[in-house]
């Protein structure tokens, strides 16, 4: 594990701590988390995406061989536009998540650095007599992200213009800005509700394309941020709420599941149980305001009855509001619904939070 491009600048930076992120060393806050959290939210906050790895597959079968090894559809995903993808293996389980792009010419997977090698090992388990070749690109390629309702206009103040897009539609955006590097490739986030974009950079280009992001308004980001935000929107994080043991229904992630593409590792599993029904416990959102805490694997309670547990949690703000992700059985899943975590009392929520 080592630092991201990012983080090579670590003495010019002014990070307030330096921690391990989805397999890679990075900046964990830079002054207050709940500050940063708020930039993400009302103002243009600017984060290190450095943890992200890229794979390039290209050759004449890549569509037709990855559509048989991911649980989105890939065979109809326009040039432009990208999808998130579950990779299963034949009992169905979860060996990893990734977001899929099409460049035309070749496909870009984007995953976290913790999962590279697993999946690089599947991949390479499955290509026999393909015309497939995937290469890691991840030394030559880095990222930063800008989020909040001030995002596009701090990029175009330096710069950057992205156009209207929609959510996980690719492109390549050319600069005039001070930083001066010359092409960087935009990616729309996936939540239409929460506008941001990652920019895809040499390495070479990322301190000086992120002090001039900085210098026009963007406040800096950390993980520790960047891992509140998450878990207020809900999203579950591969290695920490999803497992191998998962299936891809109790995830609750149906936007990376299509029913219609066609076989694909581990597809028959996921077949059978929506044609059989629901699986008996789901991932969904929990929350607490008295000051307790929460651990996680912290055990979820209905009376005596043990119904599930707790993968992630975080508390927010002032007044010490608790929120937490996790799974439960599926006829205690009810919003609203007293539970006690560990020895915690608490409430099922729906996800995302902000819906409260």
């Amino acid at each position: 594990m080592g630092p991201t491009a990012l983080q090579n600048y670590a003495d010019s930076l002014g990070a307030a701590s330096v921690g391990e992120y989805r397999g890679a060393l990075t900046a964990e806050r830079f002054g207050d988390p709940q500050a940063e959290l708020e930039a993400l939210s009302t103002g243009c906050g600017v984060y290190d995406l450095g943890y992200r790895s890229k794979l390039l597959i290209t050759g004449g079968d890549r569509v037709r061989w990855l559509n048989g090894m991911v649980t989105n559809n890939i065979r109809d995903l326009a040039v432009g536009e990208g999808v998130y993808a579950f990779l299963l293996n034949p009992q169905g389980r979860i060996l990893g998540d990734l977001y899929a792009y099409n460049r035309g010419e070749s496909i870009v997977i984007d995953t976290d650095q913790s999962q590279v090698e697993k999946i690089l090992a599947t991949f390479d388990h499955y290509i026999i007599m393909d015309d497939v070749e995937v290469k890691n690109i991840s030394e030559q390629t880095t990222a930063l992200g800008i989020a909040g309702p001030r995002a596009r206009e701090v990029a175009r103040a330096c710069g950057i213009e992205i156009p209207e897009a929609a959510p996980l539609q690719i492109f390549d955006v050319t600069c005039s800005c001070d930083c001066d590097c010359t092409k960087c490739t935009c990616v729309r986030g996936e939540d239409p509700e929460h506008e941001s974009y990652e920019l895809w950079l040499k390495p070479v280009d990322a301190k000086k394309t992120w002090d001039a992001l900085v210098a026009h308004g963007a406040t800096p980001v950390g993980s520790d941020a960047l891992e509140l935000h998450r878990i207020k929107s809900g999203i579950p994080r591969y290695g920490v709420d999803i497992r191998e043991r998962d299936l891809p229904q109790e995830t609750e992630q149906t936007r990376a599941l299509n029913f219609n593409k066609g076989c694909y590792i581990g597809q028959e599993i996921v077949e059978r149980i929506r044609s059989r029904g629901a699986v008996h416990r789901k991932f969904t959102g929990f929350i607490w305001v008295d000051g307790g805490m929460v651990e996680l694997g912290s055990k979820i309670f209905v009376g005596e009855k043990e119904v599930g547990e707790i993968t992630s949690a975080r508390v927010l703000g002032e007044h010490h509001r608790g929120l937490a992700l996790g799974y439960i059985r599926r006829e205690a899943a009810i919003p609203g619904k007293e539970v006690v975590i560990g020895t915690t009392p608490a409430r099922v929520a729906e996800l995302p939070f902000r819906k409260l």
